[in-house]
């Protein structure tokens, strides 16, 4: 049998807690606004050695302070909503929670695998694969569940503009964290082997990575293109703003009256909260989309909140003229604490007065998120659907060319909400195969190609319209095609091999 490699003395646990609680700036800074990528790969490198030769308790503390430190950065513009500290710091709490369950599971790798697959291969093969696996498996947990999840942070969306942007169509958003954090986990394995093999092995290193950066942009075809008329309205949007009823959509209409050619265009967009009337209910706004819809001679597409009885939901509108709706696309996936209170007898006694500030209760969506326009069939998607990997790759499957990403952004001011979301469109871009138009009401508005480029982008907090051929494409990549079964055999894989070690372990050592 080969003998194992005996690892360095692991840190402290004071070392370890210090450690973790620096890595999570870090992560965060390879996130947009900074953007600056290779520091999302040194944040999981800062993390990863904190787990080796930990107890579980040990690790969880660790984990939690990691978690704690990332997302209090990374989604520190939570606290612009609703004007309160309290949301941001709930969701903090529970993000850490999984962050540190994680973080167990990958600790008990890193104690029980060397054991059992001591060789070379087991060490800078295996162990990275499976500490990989863990990591994809907690992302692709916390991104369903509970209520729906909440998949931003995911290291992958740090990547929309790196040299690794070109593995999306091949491998998806999961893939592409599994393959940072196997690529970071195998050079810490090469550092721990020590100086005499570290300098062998290094070459080791620098060979994956050339072969991950050599991966080529999947090849798209592109079937034609559609004229989008995407309107900013820069109103004003936000869940408090002070505003009188029909001033978002006086807002739009300005900013679109103010197009100048508007010929030839084959849609008009709108974002979500495009309109604070309900075109179904209201005459008014009835005659506004009507005229809109004229006087473009085309399909109009806007946001709008909607009602039937006692039921309201979130709603993308299809409007042509003199037919009105013809479509609706309702949001699947409402924000929990935001858009609706899940178990609000439950929550309300923590925070009453907080609990009591949103009203509104939207009700899931059971409808597709494609709209056929014709010659061209778009998917929509609200806001954050955007991160919803099932939701996106459905719209694709139904057939859509081209995404519509409709957005309010207004809630977060201009804080990196906007601009991580807009990073967020650009991934969904790569990965799906389709130009993405992603407006919003008050920025960050932009059309995304399909390679990743912007062909057009508006200004922050101002009026503005975006009129652009945008190409449309039918083809089908690989992370379409097989993106979540990779997600799920990368998973389990880790999980399956983390229990077998486990076992293997305890009857070699009692």
């Amino acid at each position: 049998m080969t003998r194992p490699v005996l690892p360095p003395a692991p840190l402290p646990l004071w070392g370890a807690v210090l450690l973790a609680a620096a890595a999570g700036p870090v992560l965060d800074a390879g996130f947009p606004d900074k953007n600056l990528w290779p520091l999302t790969l040194v944040g999981i490198g800062l993390v990863l050695p904190t787990l080796i030769g930990r107890r579980a308790g040990g690790s969880f503390l660790v984990g939690l302070v990691a978690g704690v430190s990332f997302y209090l950065v990374h989604i520190g513009w939570a606290t612009e909503f609703l004007g309160n500290v309290v949301p941001m710091v709930a969701l903090v709490t529970l993000e850490s929670l999984f962050f540190a369950v994680g973080a167990i599971c990958i600790t008990l790798a890193y104690r029980w695998l060397p054991r059992v697959w001591p060789s070379t291969v087991g060490r800078l093969l295996l162990l990275p694969v499976v500490v990989s696996g863990l990591w994809t498996a907690r992302e692709a947990l916390v991104s369903v569940w509970p209520y729906g999840g909440f998949a931003w942070g995911r290291v992958a969306l740090s990547q929309s503009e790196s040299p690794l942007a070109s593995l999306f169509p091949w491998l998806g958003v999961s893939g592409v964290s599994f393959v940072m954090v196997a690529f970071v986990a195998l050079v810490i394995e090469i550092v721990r082997a020590g100086r005499a093999r570290g300098l062998v092995l290094s070459t080791v290193a620098v060979g994956v990575a050339s072969v991950i950066l050599a991966v080529p942009a999947f090849p798209l075809a592109m079937d034609g293109s559609i004229r989008v008329a995407a309107v900013q309205g820069a109103g004003k949007a936000a869940y408090l703003d002070q505003r009188e009823y029909g001033d978002l959509l006086a807002a739009q209409v300005d900013a679109t009256q103010a197009i100048e050619d508007k010929k030839d265009v084959d849609v008009v967009l709108w974002p979500e909260g495009g309109t604070d009337i309900d075109p179904t209910q209201d005459p008014y706004a009835s005659f506004v989309f009507d005229s809109i819809a004229s006087e473009f001679d085309a399909p109009f597409i806007s946001g709008a909140i909607t009602s039937e009885g006692d039921t309201t939901w979130n709603s993308s509108l299809l409007w042509i003229k003199g037919d009105g709706a013809v479509d609706k696309y309702n949001k699947r996936h409402p924000v929990p604490f935001g858009e609706y209170i899940p178990d609000r007898a439950i929550w309300r006694p923590f925070a009453p007065d907080l609990i009591d500030l949103v009203q509104r209760e939207y009700t899931p969506g059971v409808t597709d998120s494609v709209f056929d326009l014709g010659d061209v069939i778009v998917g929509v998607n609200i806001c954050f659907d955007i991160v919803d990997d099932q939701l996106m790759t459905e719209s694709v499957e139904d057939g859509a060319q081209v995404i519509f990403a409709q957005s309010n952004n207004a809630d977060f001011g201009r804080t990196d909400e906007s601009v991580q979301q807009l990073a967020i469109a650009r991934v969904r871009a790569l990965e799906l195969g389709r130009s993405v138009v992603n407006i919003s009401t008050v920025g960050t508005s932009a059309i995304i190609l399909a390679d990743g480029e912007t062909l057009d982008q508006l200004e922050w907090y101002k009026p503005g319209s975006m009129v652009a051929d945008v190409p449309t494409s039918s083809a089908i990549t690989p992370a379409v095609a097989g993106g979540r079964q990779f997600e799920w055999l990368v998973s389990a894989f880790g999980l399956l091999v983390l229990l077998l070690g486990g076992a293997s372990a305890r009857r070699r050592h009692g």
